[in-house]
Parts: structure tokens; C-alpha cells; sequence
């Protein structure tokens, strides 16, 4: 498998892209064993983004020290485009981490990065990469996010880094995400940033993505991996929570089914959970709530209904307690339908958008990617914004 393309018919398209829009290039720093599915979540956006805005907003690279190819953690062999020691006019950089990340980072990757760090390159982060940025020094005092799997050994390895639970985080020059598909909801966020929420919600309609989950969006840990096998207690009174979220079960039922006291029972979630066993199911349902918020048409009283509050008023006073606003606004900004092009207008922008080769540089997959979707119903449909 290559990441890398044969440079279309006729060369490239131009760097600045169409209507005066610079083109952003991103370099994939590939390590040992990377996701391929996190890798694919960030490029394909990208890949989308120029398809429909029907230039090249982005160009992308795939790197590694030497050049070589990469296995990635699924066993498939990447071939990069470029080594790190190519000359790329970077605008930012993403370390593609996956399994052992401890084990995939080199001595070259972080001199590397702390090089490209004093040239002021966006720094970004996936699955496990953020091991690697934290181990060049260039975390300390930003929020990240990793995979949840990685989480407790990073926390133990760089305590200077703000660790977070979130799906993926954007503080001020770093970009970092969990695993799995989190990257195309963090690359969508930074598409809406460049370019606009209508172009982002057009990637998305492409993609079958019903809906854009945004940094406030938390991974869903495993309790198991959180407390071990050392509480199996606790375990099937959360289990017994999370089947009961419609018709809540008293607490001192929940103890019964488990056999311990009422005291045992606040004790046991205190003491591993740090909070009440009535605030821990109450987050369970109001997260649940959320969920049929952005992911359903269900009104809100139906919403209410579904997970276990009998009034309204009470889940709306519940809710924005919780979330710091009411569950009306959930459901506000949504991201708006695709603002397409009238025909003309397109070939008024976009038609003719000349190839060249650039010497010296090479060629990205991009262009080939975006020469082959001349021809697709939806290239340039979309107006994008500087």
C-alpha cells in the first residue's frame, strides 16, 4: 500500500488554489504501528474539502525518519511520500500515533519536532500521537487529548500536560484527538475554523456523518479499565444504572440487588468515583439525554420522558446545571445544509484552474485526488470562506 500518487495529467494546481485562497500543507508523521483508521479519519476530510470546494484548499504529505515503509498496527505496510529530512513548506504537523507509542517514538521523531516547533508549525496530534509531542517538551501547560487506553501511563510519564477525557482538543497552536474516528470530528472543526461551517457540514453529508461532534464531546472510557476487575460490585450496580436509565431504580433497591447497605453503597462510589451514587446516575441520564438531543428529532419532553425525569421544568433545571446551558440551545448552531453553487458560478471560479509543476517540491497525493474529482457531481458545490 502507498500513500503516494503519480502526479496527475498536465502537473499540479497552483498553491494559492482558487479565489485567492492560500492552500494549507500538512505533514502525517507516520511512527510504528499507527492506526490506520485514525490516519484515514484525518485525510479523508481534507481529501473532501478540496472535492467540494473544487480547489486545493489542502495539500498533504505522509512522512517517517527515513523514508521507509511503516507498518501500520493492523500489519498493512505504508510507503510514505518524503523523510523528515525533505524540504516541505509545513503549515502544521500531525504525529500519527497508534499501538506502543513508548515503544514507536525515536530520538529523530522528537528533535524533529522540536524543530519544526521553533519554525512556528501548527502542531497536531492523533490516536496516540500525542506521546511523541509530549516527549519533545511541546504539551506542557496545553489541554490534550489521546486515546483513553494511553491516558493513565501518559499521566504518569508527562505530568506537565493538562490530560483531558475529551474527544479531541484545539488549544491555541496544537490540535490533539483520541483514536478511532475522532480525528474526522477534530478535522471538521478546523475545516469549519478555515473555511466555514457550510463546508464542513457538506464534508460531512459526504461522509454519512449525522452529526459533528464537537470538543465538548467526551470519549466513553470502559468503567472496567478505570477500576480493574477489583470491584465487580460496582461494576453491576452501574451495569444495573446504565439498563435503567427510563425508569431510575431507588438506591436502596440498587444496594439490595448487590447485597450491601445504603452506606456501602455511597461508600463504594465515593470511594472509587468520587462522587454519590445519585450524582452518577443522574450523569448517566442526563449524558443519555444529550445523545437523543443531537443524534434524534425527539422533542425535549420526549427527551425528558426517555430518560427518567418526570417534569420538564426538572430536567431543564437538571440539564443546564449539569451542561451550563438548557437543553433548548443543544440543538442551536447546528451546522447548516451545503450552500451550493449555481452552475455558473462555479464555472466562473473554478473552471480552467491551471496545473503546474512546482520543481524541487513533491507532488502530493492531493492533486491527483483532486484532478480525479473533476468529474464528480459535487466538485466545487460548495462556497468556502478565507
Amino acid at each position: 500500500m502507498t500513500s503516494s500518487s503519480k502526479p496527475p495529467v498536465g502537473g499540479r494546481i497552483p498553491s494559492g488554489g482558487g479565489d485567492g485562497i492560500k492552500t494549507q500543507t500538512i505533514g502525517f508523521l507516520l511512527l510504528d504501528n499507527f492506526t490506520l483508521i485514525s490516519l484515514a479519519s484525518a485525510i479523508e476530510p481534507l481529501r473532501m474539502a478540496n472535492q467540494l470546494a473544487g480547489h486545493e484548499l489542502y495539500r498533504w504529505y505522509t512522512l517517517t525518519v527515513d523514508g521507509e515503509p511503516v507498518s501500520a498496527s493492523d500489519g498493512l505496510k505504508v510507503t510514505p511520500d518524503v523523510s523528515i529530512r525533505t524540504s516541505l513548506g509545513l503549515d502544521m504537523v500531525v504525529v500519527c500515533g497508534g499501538v506502543g507509542p513508548h515503544r514507536s517514538v525515536q530520538r529523530e521523531h522528537v528533535v524533529w519536532l522540536q524543530g519544526q516547533a521553533r519554525l512556528s508549525r501548527r502542531l497536531g496530534a492523533i490516536c496516540t500521537g500525542s506521546w511523541a509531542l509530549a516527549k519533545a517538551g511541546l504539551l506542557d501547560g496545553y489541554d490534550v487529548s489521546t486515546h483513553w487506553e494511553c491516558m493513565a501511563a501518559m499521566r504518569e510519564a508527562f505530568p506537565r500536560i493538562e490530560l483531558t477525557t475529551r474527544l479531541f482538543c484545539i488549544d491555541r497552536d496544537r490540535a490533539t484527538s483520541s483514536g478511532g474516528t475522532a480525528p474526522l470530528d477534530m478535522m471538521l472543526n478546523l475545516i469549519a475554523k478555515d473555511h466555514g461551517r457550510e463546508l464542513s457540514a457538506g464534508i460531512s453529508e459526504m461522509f454519512i456523518c449525522e452529526r459533528v461532534r464537537n470538543e465538548q464531546d467526551q470519549q466513553r472510557i470502559p468503567l472496567r479499565h478505570v477500576l480493574g476487575t477489583t470491584q465487580p460490585k460496582l461494576l453491576e450496580i452501574v451495569a444495573l444504572m446504565e439498563a435503567n436509565l427510563e425508569e431510575p431504580i431507588g438506591l436502596d433497591e440498587l444496594a439490595s440487588y448487590v447485597n450491601v447497605s445504603r452506606r456501602q453503597l455511597e461508600r463504594l462510589f465515593q470511594k472509587n468515583l468520587h462522587c454519590s451514587p445519585s450524582r452518577y446516575y443522574l450523569k448517566l441520564r442526563l449524558t443519555r439525554a444529550r445523545q437523543l438531543l443531537k443524534q434524534t428529532a425527539m422533542s425535549i419532553i420526549e427527551v425528558a420522558s426517555a430518560c427518567g425525569f418526570v417534569s420538564t421544568p426538572h430536567f431543564s433545571k437538571c440539564y443546564r446545571e449539569f451542561f451550563g446551558f438548557p437543553p433548548r440551545d443543544e440543538r442551536i448552531g447546528n451546522l447548516q445544509p451545503m450552500v451550493r453553487l449555481k452552475d455558473k458560478q462555479a464555472d466562473r471560479l473554478f473552471c480552467g484552474a491551471a496545473f503546474e509543476a512546482i520543481p524541487g517540491e513533491p507532488i502530493s497525493s492531493a492533486m491527483a485526488a483532486l484532478d480525479q474529482a473533476r468529474g464528480e457531481p459535487t466538485y466545487a458545490s460548495v462556497a468556502v470562506t478565507k
